[in-house]
């Protein structure tokens, strides 16, 4: 029996569902209960689990949603060094400092930030949601006006597509995996793929969305190549881990990475063996080591903000 065999059955011996981000290891898709980006894995875990463990494959913010979400269930993490670069860039007391400067303006945070600082903000977004919910919580407020982070990009993006003023905080806020991505990796995969479709993720800088064929979210770019054949392929601009799963799922189409360095080291840390070994933990004193909670008081107000999210999306 290989790994893969082991983690099955044993959690339905423990009872455990298995959430998985689509930028983890492949291997741990194949053993996921779903495989999701972050507004669909929310919503899954609220309205979907039943079992009394969740084990989340993501990186520690999306585990602390999950436990925000889930206060009776037990939520596992494979390994809790896993954070968000991303996530650091915006603390709940730099938005309060942003509060100050900014009397009276909604604050509106990418769900990509920790459960501390979802609790100062007004509510969160994801990237498929982005537009929708700055305008609700703009029109919520009557203002043309919303503080937005922390991705600049993302910021760029729903500014772009509303008539709102959208102000960045902290303004040079990014994921390092898709900022980096360049207008001269579009030029070179267009050469090398002249026709295929150039897919990207709205946390890569303006210069690469604009030159883009769809700007979506993980969901939103597999929905796309399902949706809009191509024989020439599709140029996949975000984590590798995403193309990985195309690969797996289309195995007769073509993918081609915009730059496979984006690869998210934290997304990599969630393997087969630590999984394995959380799951092992259930029922024994070394399971503490493996749970998520957030503190109460934190936990109810970032559960505010991510509610007014799934109710708003």
């Amino acid at each position: 029996m290989d790994i893969s065999e082991k983690i099955l059955a044993l959690k339905t011996e423990k009872g455990v569902t298995i959430l998985a981000h689509y930028y983890t290891p492949l291997g741990v898709h194949k053993i996921a209960d779903r495989i999701g980006d972050s507004l669909g894995l929310s919503k899954i875990a609220k309205n979907e689990v039943e079992a009394d463990y969740i084990l989340f494959a993501g990186v520690l913010f999306m585990t602390e949603t999950a436990s925000v979400l889930n206060p009776a269930k037990t939520i596992l993490s494979p390994d809790k060094s896993a954070g968000c670069p991303l996530a650091n860039f915006l603390s709940g007391d730099d938005i309060e400092k942003y509060k100050e400067k900014y009397p009276n303006i909604p604050v509106v945070v990418y769900v990509n930030t920790t459960a501390e600082t979802k609790a100062h903000t007004d509510v969160c977004c994801t990237s498929s949601n982005a537009i929708k919910i700055a305008q609700k919580i703009a029109e919520e407020h009557n203002t043309d006006t919303i503080l937005f982070g922390p991705d600049k990009n993302l910021a760029s993006y729903v500014r772009d597509r509303t008539d709102l003023n959208v102000i960045s905080i902290p303004g040079r806020g990014n994921c390092p995996r898709h900022n980096l991505f360049t207008k001269q990796d579009v030029l070179n995969a267009k050469k090398n793929h002249p026709n295929a479709s150039l897919i990207v993720h709205p946390e890569a800088p303006p210069e690469v969305q604009h030159l883009a064929d769809y700007i979506g979210s993980t969901s939103g770019m597999i929905n796309y190549v399902n949706e809009h054949e191509n024989d020439s392929g599709y140029i996949i601009g975000t984590e590798v881990g995403l193309m990985e799963h195309l690969i797996w799922k289309n195995p007769l189409k073509k993918f081609f990475p915009l730059n496979p360095k984006s690869l998210c080291e934290n997304m990599k840390k969630i393997t087969l063996e630590k999984i394995y070994s959380t799951l092992k933990s259930i029922g024994t004193p070394e399971e503490a080591q493996y749970q998520v909670i957030v503190p109460s008081d934190i936990a109810q107000k970032a559960l505010l903000s991510i509610d007014k999210m799934i109710d708003y999306s």
